[in-house]
C-alpha cells in the first residue's frame, strides 16, 4: 500500500529543479539509471527530437506499433493537463497508483544520487528514471521515448535508439540550444548512435548535412524524408485528409489519417519510416509492415492539443504550438481545414519564446487577438505585456487584453459569434503554448459539464 498520495508525489516532483532549467550534463541521470540496473537497457527504444512534431509523431509510432503487435511504453513532454500523460503503456497513461509506487521504488536512489552530485535531479531526470523503470517492469517489446530538450546532453539520451527520429528543426529554446538551425542540429544529432537507424523529417540542405556527417561518424543507415522515403499525395478529407506515401519498403495508398494540416502527413510518413526500421521493412523482405496494418493504426491516432477541435457551435481549437515555426504550421493547418470567418484567436505564450514571429504568422488569419496569460506564472508573459506586443503586430483595434484565459475565451467565443458571416462560420483558436491549450481544454471540459448538468436540471 503507497504511503504517499498522487498530489504528494506530484508536488515533490515539481519542487525539483524544473525542466526549463538546465545544466547540460548526463551525469546525474547516468548515475540514477546505474542504480536502477540500466532498465533502458532491457527493450528497444525508438527516440525522437527535433523542434516541432516530436509528440504527434511519437504517438502515431506508438499507435501503429501497437496495431502490428507490440507491448509498448511511451514518454513525451510536456503534459497538457496532468504529469501522468508523459508516461504511457499501450497508449494509455500509467494510473495514479502506479505513478505513486514507481516514485516510492525511486525515492530512495534519488535522494543517493542527489547526495552524491553537486546538484540534485532535476524533476526531469526524475521522471525519465521513474518513465524507464516502469517501462522495464511492464514489461514492454518497445519505448517511444521523445527528448525533453535538445539530444546530446537530454535526460534521455542515456537510452542508445536503436531508430532515431529527427522532425523538423528550427530554431526554438534558443538560448539553450543555438540562434539557428545548424547549431541546433549539432546538439539533437546527439541521439543517432552506432549500428542504428536514423530517420530524418524533410530539414533544410545544411542541416541535412550537419545530421549526415554524424550518421557517418557513428556507422548509422540513414533514412532522410523526399529521398529514401515521402508524401507522395494527399487530399483533405472530413476530420483529417487521405495520404499516399512511399515507404522504405513499400508504396502504401490511401491511408486515412484523422489529423489536420500538411504537417502531419509528413509526420505520419516520418512514423512509418521509423516503424519499418525497426520492424525491419525493406525493398528485400516483405516485412511485418503492410497498408492494411497502417490503416488500422492510423484510424486510431490521436493527438490532444494539436489543431484538436475541442467545441462545436462556434467551434473552437487548442494548438499547442509555441514558435514561429510551429505557428506557421498551425496557421497553414487552420487555413486549409477550417473556413472560419471570422477567426478569433486567444493567445497565452511563455516570456522566453520568440512571442513576436508567432504574432506576426497568426496575423493574417486571425481578425482579432484576445491576449491572456496561462498559470505558470514565472515563465508567462503578462496578458498586458503580450497585449503590446500584438498591437504592433495586429493594430490597436484589433487586440484585446483579458489577464484571465476563462474571460478570454468567452470574450472570443462572444466575437466569433458576434461576427460570424453565416450560422456557425466563426471560430476560436486558443494556442501559444502547450500550458495554455491544456488549461484551456480542461476549463472547457468543465464548462461543458457545468453547462449539460444545467440543461438536465431544466
Amino acid at each position: 500500500m503507497s504511503n504517499l498520495s498522487f498530489a504528494e508525489v506530484s508536488a515533490r516532483l515539481q519542487a525539483r529543479w524544473p525542466e526549463h532549467k538546465i545544466e547540460p550534463t548526463l551525469e546525474r541521470v547516468r548515475r540514477l539509471v546505474e542504480l536502477l540496473g540500466d532498465p533502458q537497457k532491457a527493450y528497444p527504444v525508438v527516440h525522437l527530437t527535433g523542434t516541432n512534431g516530436k509528440t504527434s509523431t511519437a504517438r502515431m509510432i506508438d499507435t501503429l506499433l501497437r496495431e502490428s503487435g507490440l507491448r509498448t511504453g511511451r514518454f513525451t513532454s510536456p503534459h497538457l493537463e496532468k504529469m501522468t500523460e508523459r508516461i504511457t503503456l499501450d497508449g494509455e497513461p500509467v494510473s495514479e497508483q502506479r505513478f505513486v509506487e514507481a516514485y516510492e521504488e525511486l525515492e530512495p536512489y534519488l535522494d543517493v544520487v542527489d547526495a552524491e552530485q553537486e546538484h540534485p535531479l532535476t524533476f526531469f531526470e526524475a521522471m525519465v528514471g521513474m518513465a524507464f523503470a516502469i517501462f522495464a517492469d511492464a514489461p514492454v517489446d518497445v519505448a517511444v521515448i521523445e527528448v525533453g530538450l535538445g539530444g546530446s546532453w537530454d535526460a534521455t539520451n542515456v537510452a542508445d535508439g536503436a531508430v532515431s527520429v529527427i522532425t523538423p528543426i528550427a530554431v526554438d529554446h534558443a538560448h539553450l540550444l543555438g540562434a539557428d538551425p545548424v547549431t541546433i542540429a549539432g546538439e539533437k544529432s546527439g541521439i543517432i548512435k552506432p549500428g542504428g537507424t536514423v530517420v530524418m523529417a524533410q530539414q533544410s540542405l545544411d542541416v541535412f548535412e550537419v545530421l549526415l556527417r554524424k550518421a557517418a561518424e557513428v556507422g548509422a543507415q540513414v533514412a532522410r524524408e523526399g529521398i529514401e522515403f515521402g508524401v507522395v499525395s494527399r487530399t483533405l478529407a472530413v476530420g483529417g485528409q487521405v495520404v499516399s506515401m512511399k515507404g522504405l519498403g513499400a508504396e502504401y495508398d490511401e491511408l486515412f489519417v484523422p489529423l489536420h494540416g500538411e504537417y502531419q502527413a509528413h509526420n505520419a510518413a516520418v512514423a512509418v519510416a521509423a516503424v519499418e526500421a525497426l520492424l525491419g521493412a525493406s525493398p528485400e523482405t516483405e516485412g511485418r509492415v503492410t497498408t492494411e496494418l497502417l490503416q488500422a493504426g492510423f484510424e486510431q491516432v490521436t493527438s490532444p492539443g494539436r489543431l484538436e477541435v475541442v467545441r462545436q457551435s462556434p467551434t473552437i481549437v487548442v494548438d499547442a504550438a509555441h514558435n514561429p515555426h510551429g505557428a506557421e504550421a498551425t496557421a497553414a493547418a487552420v487555413s486549409e481545414a477550417f473556413q472560419f470567418q471570422p477567426l478569433i484567436g486567444v493567445l497565452g505564450c511563455m516570456k522566453d519564446k520568440d512571442v513576436y514571429g508567432v504574432l506576426e504568422a497568426y496575423e493574417p488569419i486571425m481578425e482579432t487577438v484576445v491576449c491572456t496569460r496561462n498559470s505558470f506564472v514565472e515563465r508567462s508573459m503578462p496578458a498586458e505585456e503580450l497585449g503590446e506586443l500584438a498591437a504592433e503586430v495586429f493594430g490597436e483595434e484589433r487586440v484585446l487584453v483579458r489577464p484571465h484565459l476563462i474571460d478570454a475565451i468567452d470574450d472570443a467565443i462572444r466575437l466569433a459569434e458576434e461576427g460570424a458571416v453565416a450560422l456557425g462560420s466563426g471560430g476560436v483558436l486558443i494556442t501559444g503554448s502547450v500550458i495554455t491549450a491544456g488549461e484551456a481544454r480542461a476549463l472547457l471540459v468543465r464548462k461543458q459539464r457545468a453547462e449539460n448538468q444545467k440543461d438536465e436540471q431544466q
